[in-house]
C-alpha cells in the first residue's frame, strides 16, 4: 500500500525535475527525498526517473504513474471534501417515503428550495402506505416519512403534524344527496362503503370508523382497496361512497361529486393529519437539515 505522502513527494519531484527544488518545496531535506523515490521505485519494481549529474527526466513508466498519482490524490481530496460534506448534513442520499404529498403545496416549496440550495444531495421518492413507511423508518431504508396516523405503537419513530385537512365524501354521480352543499355523515349510515384496508393505515381507517360510530352506526364496507385515487375511481363505478382527505377532491370529474361533511358533535374527527415521521434512534445530519427547513417554512397547524 502506497502512502499518500511517498505520493506527493513522486509528484513534486516529477514537476520540479530537480530533487534540491522539490525537496525545498516540500520543505524537507534531500537526501530522505531521494531514498524515498528509490523505496518507491522498489516497490514499483521500475525506475520512474532517469538520473544523470545534470539533470533528472521521466521514464515512460514515471509519466504514466504520474498521470495515475495525480488522480489518486485528487480523488482522496473529493472523497475527504465529501465525507466532510455528508457528516456536516450538506452532501447524501435522502429517501423520502410518503402516502401522497402532492396537494399539499407547503411542503413541496420547502423540498423544491431544499433541492435548488443543496444540490449535493440525491433524493429518492417512494409512495407507500403508513404500515410500509414505518417499517421502512425502522429498518433504515427510509430516512422521513408523511403519513397519517399510524394508528399503532412505534415507539423509535419522531412525529410532527405538518398539515391538518378536514374529512370529505366522495359520492357517485347522480346519489341521492348530491344537491346538497355539505352532507350531514348520520344521512349516510345506510349506505355502502369503499375503503382502504386497515392492515395498510391503521390510524386513518380507525379514525372513519370510530366517527361513524360516533353517529350511531357501523360503516358497511363492500370493497377495499390499497390507495385513496383507487377508492375514487370504485366509487365512480358505483361500487359505494368513500371518505377521503380534502385534498383528493380537487379534480373536476362528470362522474364522482365530492361534498363537505359534518358530523355534530364529533367535529374533531373530522380533521386529519399529515405527519413528518423519522427514526429517532438514527443519527442524520442531512435529514436533520431537511426537517429544519421544512420546520422554517411550513406553519404548524
Amino acid at each position: 500500500m502506497l502512502e499518500t505522502r511517498l505520493l506527493q513527494q513522486f509528484i513534486a519531484v516529477a514537476e520540479e525535475l530537480h530533487f534540491s527544488r522539490a525537496a525545498e518545496r516540500l520543505h524537507m531535506a534531500q537526501p530522505p527525498l531521494s531514498q524515498a523515490i528509490r523505496r518507491l521505485e522498489s516497490e514499483l519494481e521500475t525506475p520512474l526517473f532517469l538520473r544523470t549529474k545534470r539533470s533528472v527526466a521521466l521514464t515512460p513508466a514515471g509519466t504514466a504513474f504520474l498521470e495515475k498519482a495525480r488522480s489518486i490524490l485528487q480523488s482522496l481530496d473529493e472523497s475527504v471534501a465529501h465525507t466532510r460534506r455528508v457528516a456536516q448534513g450538506l452532501d447524501g442520499r435522502l429517501t423520502l417515503v410518503f402516502i401522497h404529498i402532492t396537494p399539499y403545496a407547503p411542503l413541496l416549496r420547502a423540498l423544491r428550495q431544499f433541492r435548488a440550495a443543496s444540490p449535493g444531495v440525491a433524493f429518492e421518492m417512494k409512495e407507500a402506505t403508513t404500515r410500509e413507511q414505518i417499517e421502512a423508518l425502522e429498518n433504515g431504508t427510509a430516512d422521513i416519512g408523511f403519513m397519517r396516523t399510524p394508528g399503532m405503537s412505534t415507539p423509535t419513530l419522531c412525529f410532527e403534524t405538518v398539515a391538518r385537512e378536514p374529512i370529505w365524501v366522495a359520492l357517485p354521480a347522480g346519489h341521492r344527496l348530491v344537491d346538497h352543499a355539505s352532507i350531514e355523515l348520520a344521512l349516510l349510515k345506510d349506505e355502502d362503503f369503499v375503503m382502504s384496508p386497515r392492515p395498510l393505515g391503521p390510524g386513518f381507517h380507525d379514525q372513519i370508523v370510530r366517527l361513524c360510530q360516533a353517529l350511531g352506526f357501523q360503516p358497511r364496507v363492500v370493497q377495499h382497496a390499497r390507495k385513496l385515487h383507487t377508492l375514487i375511481a370504485l366509487v365512480a363505478s358505483g361500487f359505494g361512497i368513500a371518505l377521503i382527505p380534502a385534498s383528493l377532491t380537487h379534480e373536476a370529474r362528470n362522474d364522482i361529486v365530492f361534498r363537505p361533511v359534518t358530523a355534530a358533535g364529533s367535529e374533531h374527527l373530522l380533521q386529519l393529519d399529515l405527519l413528518m415521521a423519522w427514526n429517532g434512534l438514527q443519527a442524520s445530519p442531512l435529514r436533520d437539515r431537511l426537517i429544519g427547513e421544512i420546520r422554517k417554512r411550513i406553519t404548524p397547524p
